[in-house]
């Protein structure tokens, strides 16, 4: 989709669907709003007063023109209610109205700046909502679709948004936004795409080669490791998780330098299990199958570093993906083997299916051999943390109240909703093991934080965050910028993460 930025008025132009909006309450629809209800003869007036457009949050009703427009069809955006109206709504309508635009066949959208009229938001933040919430909400993955044609649906595609804005001296800043929430939204479809496949297509080697193809688009460095060099550096942590496959792990390390000058980098992790059988420890076969999206953690740091490399903030960052495929067989790890981490120290293997924290050990200890800080590791790490926040927040944890700040503007930036647990150091009990420095599962309570102390055993006194976001990886319905499948979480926030720390 070309996202296009121009002078003029809405209800002059003629795009097969233009996008105009409604506040929760209004009576007499007033701005661009209110220019598109005059051609019309009062149409949008009359669906008021019917009770037909109310205005709520979501809503998008589509209305014929009938040939008293050039376009021929108009969407009214729902806002919801004025004191609750901020650039999140901008960037969910956007979605919401454009799958809708696209199921009648337009395949040009003209939309006002929605938030920078009588709401006053900033136009720039306005733009980049739009772009977001146009390219996130219009995402489709059916590479795989054979008779895709067949699909009328399928077919249909907006080829281009105009972006109508009557005001020119705004202009600049909205193209301003139009850039950075492109690339911010690119990135989470980025980490969408490697989401979505299936773990046959994209096992640790190719995983590897998707953050080499990224990193070459983006102008920043990769280097992969194979199964010979973790090995060498004694990372056996993550070779336990990948020795029970035929598919070998992979280690890969991205940098991006923006601040050469400074000694100091960023470390950003992710787990990378790109299939999650459980190994000896089996997961039930029921819904086994959406275990290909357990490397959606290292799908968003490739995706997040993609995104820093387009922007080319003034900070260096480091992103590091240890990648494995999880399988039982018999030259897999069992519940009971000790396995030695990069830094030498052991682990009690209890549970095999608790892997992802294995192979984030070794991340750490090479990120904390580099001397990354702060460290922000990604993962879809726990049942426990789904169970207990479901699909609307994502949990983190951090040893840093300053870092953990930054990760809740993030996310409140990016509308994506994070919410802090505590690192209760009594939960570090249950991790205690007879024959080794630490077992990788302990009780059953807490689960989520107990995994985040493991992590934090190895952390040591590096100012660290841990992002779990077992709940929200993955949508099962279409709604606002999300759509069926992978959400592309929390790539946008780790960009902005990265955006609020530079210097520049």
């Amino acid at each position: 989709m070309e996202i296009k930025v121009e002078s003029g008025d809405i209800a002059k132009h003629s795009a097969k669907a233009v996008i105009v909006n409604l506040f929760d309450g209004v009576k007499s629809p007033g701005g661009a709003t209110g220019a598109v209800d005059k051609a019309l003869d009062g149409a949008i007036s009359n669906l008021i007063e019917d009770g037909e457009l109310k205005g709520k949050r979501g809503g998008a009703l589509l209305i014929h023109t009938l040939g008293r427009m050039p376009s021929p069809r108009v969407i009214v955006a729902g806002l919801g209610k004025e004191d609750k109206f901020d650039v999140n709504v901008v960037r969910s309508l956007m979605g919401t109205t454009l799958r809708r635009a696209r199921a009648a066949g337009a395949s040009s959208v003209a939309t006002i700046l929605h938030g920078a009229g009588i709401a006053g938001l900033d136009a720039t933040a306005c733009a980049q909502a739009i772009a977001e919430g146009a390219i996130l909400g219009t995402y489709r993955f059916r590479r795989y679709k054979y008779n895709d044609n067949d699909d009328e649906n399928a077919t249909k595609a907006i080829d281009t948004l105009h972006i109508v804005e009557s005001d020119e001296s705004k202009l600049a800043a909205i193209r301003e936004g139009v850039e950075r929430g492109t690339i911010l939204a690119t990135a989470a479809n980025h980490t969408r795409d490697m989401a979505n496949e299936p773990a046959n297509a994209l096992p640790p080697a190719a995983l590897a080669e998707r953050a080499q193809e990224l990193s070459k688009d983006a102008g920043i460095e990769c280097e992969v490791f194979d199964e010979k060099k973790v090995q060498d550096l004694g990372m056996g942590a993550l070779m336990s998780v990948g020795i029970g496959s035929e598919k070998p792990p992979r280690f890969v390390i991205m940098k991006y330098r923006g601040d050469p000058d400074s000694d100091e980098t960023m470390g950003l992790l992710g787990k990378g299990i790109t299939f999650d059988s459980g190994g000896i420890s089996i997961k039930p076969a029921a819904g086994m199958e959406a275990m290909k999206g357990d490397m959606s953690g290292a799908a968003a740091v490739i995706g997040a570093m993609w995104a820093i490399g387009k922007l080319k903030p003034k900070i260096n960052v480091t992103g590091l993906v240890p990648s494995a495929e999880n399988m039982p067989s018999g030259s897999a790890t069992k519940p009971g083997d000790v396995v030695k981490a990069m830094n030498g120290k052991t682990i009690e293997v209890i549970n095999t299916d608790a892997e992802g924290r294995l192979i984030l050990a070794d991340a750490i200890c090479y990120a904390k051999e580099q001397k990354l800080s702060p460290i922000v590791d990604v993962a879809t790490l726990t049942g426990a943390m789904a169970v207990a926040l479901g699909p609307g927040a994502t949990g983190y944890m951090s040893s840093d109240d300053s870092l953990a700040e930054a990760i809740k503007a993030a996310g409140e930036t990016s509308g994506e909703l994070l919410w802090r647990f505590p690192l209760i150091d009594d939960y570090a009990e249950g991790l205690k093991s007879n024959i080794a420095d630490i077992k990788n599962t302990g009780n059953r309570w807490g689960g989520a934080i107990i995994a985040a102390k493991f992590l934090h055993f190895f952390v040591e006194d590096t100012v660290w965050a841990h992002i779990d976001m077992a709940g929200t990886d993955d949508s099962d319905k279409d709604k606002g910028v999300y759509v069926k499948g992978s959400t592309g979480i929390p790539t946008r926030t780790l960009v902005n993460l990265v955006l609020g720390m530079a210097k520049g």
